[in-house]
């Protein structure tokens, strides 16, 4: 079963086009461009008029999300794992451009990098080189008491934005961690001097379901999973979703999962909106409206060490990830998550 989209009606193969198609009235109008535009948009303006309620990717109605007001404090933060077992999906993507945004959006964010590839760290200008005989993730999980959060924060340079940074050492954790009492506890009591000074706290897990990642899960409010719109990465959130489940009879009662985002989205294959349906079959309302389109622009920002918010302000990209912000700060404040 397909999901209905607007395009579905207008698409057309440019390799099969041998001659200009005219514009119809309907296909040269232009998208709204305020900044409190509807989520992913996918019909015009003068559809939305005539045909009733915009339709997003995901074949629900298009709700409109502002941008988050001010605060008046910060903390103590809101704790978010970003987790899938299968790699290349854009976890570490999402961490950087998410919480760019939630810092572009007033709000005080710590980025945790749980990855021993580091690629959080590097993908916001931190060279591992530079890590050599510092302090970083591993320091704190050994001994938080000694070496508390606090004293591994490095700032970025976005306002607002820090960052716990990791590198290749963190491979040893999970071996040292494994004959210690309470060792799934690890990172969360290492967080005890940070999160006071936080409004979020984003954890870039790394690609698999071993013990490092069972930390961010014991640590975390909630889950968000990051998930390519294909059909093995939707095999991988199905079994994600039985650890999840684990963690919350076993370790952690307040685990939730806050929301599926789809990634690396082209809406023009057949693939990518049956995939979307079977995962809103799966998770219902927990899909966020939000949908991240594949762009270049991510890779150039990677190499730049810089977020899309940064580099390239305007544009799809960027909007985005403001756009998944603005729905996350949504969502948690109507459920009542984040009291502020």
């Amino acid at each position: 079963m397909t999901v209905p989209i607007p395009q579905d009606q207008n698409m057309v193969d440019p390799l099969s086009v041998s001659e200009p198609i005219p514009a119809s009235p309907e296909t040269s109008a232009q998208l709204p461009t305020n900044h409190e535009a509807s989520v992913t948009p996918i019909a015009t303006t003068g559809e939305s008029k005539s045909a009733g309620p915009v339709l997003g990717l995901t074949g629900r109605p298009l709700p409109t999300f502002s941008a988050p007001g001010p605060l008046t404090s910060h903390g103590p933060a809101y704790i978010i794992a970003m987790t899938n077992q299968k790699g290349g999906v854009g976890k570490t993507t999402t961490t950087i451009n998410l919480g760019a945004a939630l810092a572009e959006a007033g709000r005080k964010v710590l980025m945790v990098d749980m990855d021993p590839q580091g690629s959080l760290s590097i993908g916001l200008g931190v060279n591992p080189e530079d890590l050599v005989g510092k302090r970083t993730v591993y320091d704190m999980l050994m001994d938080s008491s000694a070496v508390p959060a606090s004293d591994v924060v490095l700032h970025t340079s976005v306002p607002g934005l820090d960052i716990l940074p990791a590198n290749i050492q963190l491979s040893a954790a999970e071996l040292r961690l494994a004959g210690e009492v309470a060792r799934e506890y690890a990172l969360d009591r290492a967080f005890e001097s940070v999160r006071p000074l936080y409004d979020y706290i984003l954890i870039d897990c790394q690609p698999s379901l071993g013990l490092l990642t069972v930390n961010a899960l014991t640590a975390a409010d909630g889950v968000v999973i990051p998930m390519e719109c294909e059909f093995f990465a939707l095999r991988g959130v199905e079994m994600l979703r039985e650890t999840i489940t684990k963690v919350q009879e076993r370790l952690n009662n307040r685990l939730t999962i806050d929301g599926v985002l789809p990634t690396m989205v082209d809406a023009r294959t057949l693939h990518t909106r049956e995939t979307i349906q079977a995962v809103l079959d799966a998770f219902g309302d927990s899909v966020f409206h939000t949908t991240i389109s594949r762009t270049v622009k991510f890779p150039e920002t990677t190499k730049a060490g810089v977020s899309i918010i940064e580099q390239a302000p305007n544009s799809s990209g960027a909007q985005n990830y403001r756009n998944l912000a603005w729905e996350l700060v949504a969502r948690l404040e109507t459920q009542g998550s984040v009291a502020k």
